[in-house]
């Protein structure tokens, strides 16, 4: 018997220490999953998805792992289609990639494609947009004579243009669409079929319903400069415009923002708005400048 219970002995002594031996072993490692949201990318006029490889390769450099689609859609002249059009292909073409996605997707929209991206969480519900990054985008409309205006209307400048862009015919090309005449607001709140809408500036049944949807995104960066050389305003893209004397009111100056008419003045209240306003940057190279990139767009990307 007695060397029975020395043999026992061991095996009574591992059951009071087992407790202890758990505490040094190590933890089993969590389950893998990805580290980074995806992030799509929607161009802008003229524009195809290879604008985007110096983007591409940042993120990729930053964010290893991370999947980023950027639409092939619209490519070329095609972007000067009606923007409701082009609203509903990148909407199919986005929405099967947030359903992929329970934690969220980041946009990173630029140029035309900001109003695009606009009016897509607009009309979208239940979208999971974390970080919606407007890139040099005419958020409030466009007012200047650029060298696609001179392409597009030869004869036209800026100050009748309002003629083409204010008839059903004008409203037929994307441009046309956020085209904002100062100087004819009326003639824009009555014939705009696009920017009015999705700013709220003009009633229409879906107006309450648009706005929740596009209070569901986390947060809106803002991206632009003086230096732009296209956007007119620059301050557009931050939601400032001109007044009837062609100075620029900024975005809480705007009767958009005081009405809080889709939800910019809610954004704001809560934090979700970031302004990143960058020198020295022309239109065409937003996307490939590695220092705006890592100032204003590697930060959200989370």
């Amino acid at each position: 018997m007695p060397g029975l219970w020395r043999q026992r002995l061991p095996s009574a002594w591992a059951l009071l220490l087992l407790p202890f031996l758990r505490l040094l072993m190590p933890a089993a490692p969590a389950p893998h999953r990805s580290s980074y949201k995806p992030v799509i990318v929607v161009h802008g006029l003229f524009d195809s998805s290879y604008s985007f490889r110096h983007l591409l390769d940042y993120i990729n450099e930053t964010h290893p792992g991370t999947v980023v689609t950027v639409l092939d859609l619209f490519d070329g002249r095609e972007s000067l289609r009606p923007l409701w059009e082009q609203v509903q292909g990148f909407r199919e073409a986005v929405v099967p990639i947030m359903e992929k996605a329970p934690e969220g997707v980041h946009l990173i929209c630029y140029s035309q494609g900001g109003l695009v991206c606009r009016a897509l969480l607009s009309v979208t519900d239940e979208h999971n947009v974390d970080s919606f990054i407007s890139l040099s985008s005419p958020q409030m409309g466009q007012y200047g004579d650029t060298d696609y205006l001179k392409w597009l209307f030869p004869t036209s400048m800026r100050s009748n243009l309002y003629r083409i862009c204010y008839s059903p015919w004008g409203q037929e090309f994307s441009i046309c669409n956020y085209w904002h005449d100062p100087h004819h607001d009326d003639l824009y709140l009555n014939a705009s079929s696009f920017l009015a809408l999705i700013n709220g500036e003009r009633d229409h049944p879906n107006a309450t319903a648009w706005r929740k949807n596009f209070l569901r995104v986390g947060r809106l960066v803002l991206i632009g400069g003086p230096d732009d050389g296209v956007i007119t305003p620059w301050q557009s893209s931050f939601f400032g415009f001109y007044d009837a004397n062609e100075t620029v009111l900024e975005m809480e100056e705007q009767p958009v923002y005081l009405r809080d008419s889709f939800g910019l003045k809610t954004l704001l209240a809560r934090g979700a708005i970031v302004r990143c306003p960058m020198a020295g940057i022309s239109h065409t190279t937003w996307h490939s400048n590695r220092t705006l990139y890592d100032a204003c767009i590697e930060p959200w990307l989370s």
